[in-house]
């Protein structure tokens, strides 16, 4: 449990490093100078990259070990394009099969986002945020689906981590948590659908303000 608690720790800061810049791609990530940094053994770090490498932020290569996948901003607003569109379905789904132990784990979710929100604590809000949308996954019963969606999840959590930090985007993110929950309490799937695409979609300014995030790291909002 602690391995866990503590891999998953490692895993947030190396896959920050990754969306920021600190970490670029095609550089090789060392399990042993990566050990030494954070003081600790290999066995917490190598379930890291091992999450990492599951989530696509990394790509696990023979005689090198972790090294660093590239992602260009087209690249990044094609996945949120297919993210949108597996939440609509998550949401529709779940309005139409959701029970009432899924309300209860979607309404303790939103509570817990509210509190993050009153906080200001952006860090604590993702995490949370990530439970609500995992939430609403899990509601939809298609198991296939929940797959998918979660593991391109994971692979936009860092880029999605940053979005929350953009200014005023917290509490635009809570208003429209809280007119999905409505929606799909209500059971109306097909405005669940489109909030929810709305919700994750990443175009426009939106997309502006997210390239631009990258770049006051250092990356170039170049795209090829």
């Amino acid at each position: 449990m602690v391995h866990s608690r503590r891999s998953e720790k490692l895993r947030e800061i190396i896959e920050e490093r990754i969306a920021t810049g600190r970490y670029m791609p095609g550089m090789r990530l060392d399990e042993t100078e990566l050990a030494n940094e954070f003081e600790v053994s290999r066995t917490p770090i190598r379930e890291a990259l091992m999450q990492l490498a599951y989530s696509g932020l990394i790509d696990m290569r023979p005689r090198r070990g972790a090294v660093v996948v590239e992602i260009t901003p087209q690249r990044l607003c094609e996945m949120f394009e297919v993210m949108a569109e597996l939440e609509a379905m998550c949401g529709r789904l779940a309005a139409r099969r959701m029970t009432a132990a899924d309300q209860h784990a979607l309404l303790k979710a939103h509570r817990t986002c509210e509190e993050a929100h009153k906080k200001n604590d952006p860090d604590a809000y993702y995490r949370r945020n990530e439970r609500f949308h995992m939430a609403i996954y899990a509601a939809s019963h298609n198991g296939f689906l929940i797959e998918e969606a979660d593991a391109l999840h994971r692979r936009l959590s860092a880029y999605r981590r940053l979005q929350v930090r953009v200014r005023d985007r917290m509490r635009t993110s809570f208003l429209e948590h809280s007119s999905i929950v409505e929606a799909l309490i209500a059971g109306d799937g097909e405005k669940a659908a489109e909030m929810l695409r709305k919700h994750v979609i990443v175009q426009g300014e939106r997309f502006a303000d997210l390239i631009a995030s990258l770049s006051s790291f250092g990356i170039s909002g170049e795209s090829g």
